[in-house]
């Protein structure tokens, strides 16, 4: 029996995990046969926007600085997942990453002890102007920004900040940098920026940046997510649809959250009469291949779960393993880490009970979220008491 302490504040149900069976070196493989292998590290709790869909207009509790993971924890945890658990790729999130001061310093760490691990971050893009160098020099590979609207006064209702230039400034300056393919988030809100979503894929196949447009999920922290206000990924597609054809990638999904759709001028895709009854969008045959402009992504969290291949493992900013972005029960890795050696106990003993830690918290995943059929007055699901904010995406 491994026994996981319950910390004041954090929504941990169970203080004892069952030894898991899988075997270390097959990787984190939970009881559905899935193997984790993107590793997602929250830096911090705190942003510097308030969007509408994650956090209060006053913000949150923010955690305190000493229980935030440091620097050096953070590289050892990267070194327990890659090294023992067959961890292939990292992203560090938020909160905002850029808020940490440490950021060049994590990458840079995290680069010299993996030195072909890609690296990249989930990002607001404030601040991101005067540091995109340095992260690429540091080791970044790759980073995803949020940005829900290119209406500066819409920016300001969904951010609660008037900040929306420097988001552009920064996106611009990660190009500049190298930081390819910039990947942009959007999260559409019905009646506030979902009208806009035709605009801001013409605006990021111009510029070459890999748009992804995301299902709002029910982790915000007002806990005022309704299925009725979502939009969803159908929805998504017919608004597209005004201005593009689209067509599915022909490329294997391979376990990413978003499924990625080709993006042709209106009426270049030979779509038929059925296809479009079925709400394929462009529809799939005939259609041409020299003139595609680019690619969309849908992340469709709720409607069209792809829980069934997820491969993601989070650690939240103070060191809990959450198997999945709406679990109810975390573990902390933290505690082993700042806990003293015991007599006898080597610093591998130590990683190895790190590693059988992570395992069993892994091997527990459910199934499925269970929200895709069900309403949140449903048993089956019942939202997270944390917010996105504080969980780490």
């Amino acid at each position: 029996m491994i026994e996981v302490p319950t910390a004041l504040g954090i929504p941990t149900l169970r203080t004892t995990l069952e030894p898991s069976p899988a075997d270390p070196a097959r990787g984190l493989v939970d009881r559905f046969g899935r193997r984790a292998t993107d590793l997602r590290i929250s830096l911090t709790d705190k942003c510097n926007l308030r969007c509408t869909y994650c956090m209060p207009a006053g913000g949150m509790d923010w955690l305190p600085k000493q229980d935030l993971l440091t620097t050096a924890e953070i590289r050892h945890l990267v070194r327990v997942g890659v090294d023992q658990l067959g961890v292939r790729e990292l992203r560090l999130t938020g909160g905002e990453p850029l808020i940490r001061a440490d950021l060049e310093e994590i990458v840079a760490g995290v680069r010299e002890d993996h030195p072909d691990l890609p690296v990249s971050i989930t990002t607001n893009a404030i601040g991101l102007a005067r540091r995109a160098a340095g992260l690429k020099q540091a080791g970044l590979t790759r980073l995803n920004v949020s940005l829900d609207t290119l209406d500066p006064q819409t920016f300001r209702m969904l951010a609660r900040r008037d900040r929306l230039a420097d988001v552009l400034e920064g996106v611009e300056a990660a190009v500049d940098a190298g930081l390819t393919p910039v990947k942009l988030n959007a999260v559409l809100m019905r009646g506030v920026n979902d009208h806009e979503a035709p605009e801001l894929l013409a605006w990021a196949l111009e510029r070459g940046l890999s748009l992804r447009f995301i299902e709002q999920m029910p982790l915000d922290a007002d806990h005022g997510w309704t299925r009725e206000g979502m939009i969803t990924a159908q929805e998504i597609r017919d608004r597209l649809s005004t201005r593009f054809d689209l067509s599915p990638h022909p490329a294997d999904r391979d376990g990413a959250p978003a499924e990625l759709w080709d993006v042709r001028p209106l009426g270049a895709a030979e779509g038929t009469a059925e296809d479009n009854a079925e709400g394929t969008p462009g529809g799939t045959d005939a259609a041409p291949t020299d003139d595609v402009l680019g690619t969309v992504g849908i992340i469709a969290s709720v409607t069209e779960p792809f829980c069934g291949d997820c491969k993601r493992t989070r650690i939240t900013a103070e060191g809990e393993v959450r198997s999945c972005l709406f679990s109810h029960e975390e573990f902390s890795l933290r505690d082993l880490l700042r806990e003293p050696l015991k007599n006898g106990e080597s610093a591998q003993d130590r990683d190895t009970a790190i590693a059988d830690r992570w395992l069993a918290a892994m091997w527990i995943k459910p199934a499925a979220h269970g929200m895709d059929h069900v309403g949140l007055d449903s048993a089956d699901f019942v939202q997270p008491e944390r917010s996105m904010s504080a969980i780490g995406g």
